[in-house]
């Protein structure tokens, strides 16, 4: 019955990713204090063991344009990039490793458009 136990726990953590995100400009220079949003959205994490899961997260790129994620559950997980002076970048990624490394280049922002001429 111990080894049961030991099985499932092992199981449970290998559900879980540790994320590094790598956010640079189109020339690839690193984007400082860009505010980073992660959302879990669906995954594969099927028994809590009666621990609450932390599904979102907010934090900011350091001098580097790196911001490092806690261990999140793996499956689909959104990405939400804010930064000034660039267009705000949004994806949701198919996550299935123990470690990754997303790397996202932001655009500038879009020229102003109006209906009036």
């Amino acid at each position: 019955m111990a080894c049961g136990l030991a099985f499932l726990g092992t199981s449970v953590a290998a559900e879980m990713t540790k994320m590094r995100i790598e956010v640079t400009t189109p020339g690839g220079k690193p984007v400082d204090r860009a505010a980073v949003v992660v959302k879990f959205v669906q995954g594969r994490s099927v028994a809590k063991l009666g621990k609450k899961i932390r599904t979102h997260w907010e934090m900011r790129t350091n001098q580097d344009g790196v911001a490092a994620i806690p261990p999140i559950p793996q499956g689909k997980i959104l990405i939400q990039i804010i930064a000034k002076g660039y267009r705000t970048f949004g994806q949701t990624f198919d996550v299935a490793e123990e470690e990754r490394t997303i790397a996202i280049k932001l655009d500038p922002p879009q020229a102003q458009f109006s209906a009036h001429q």
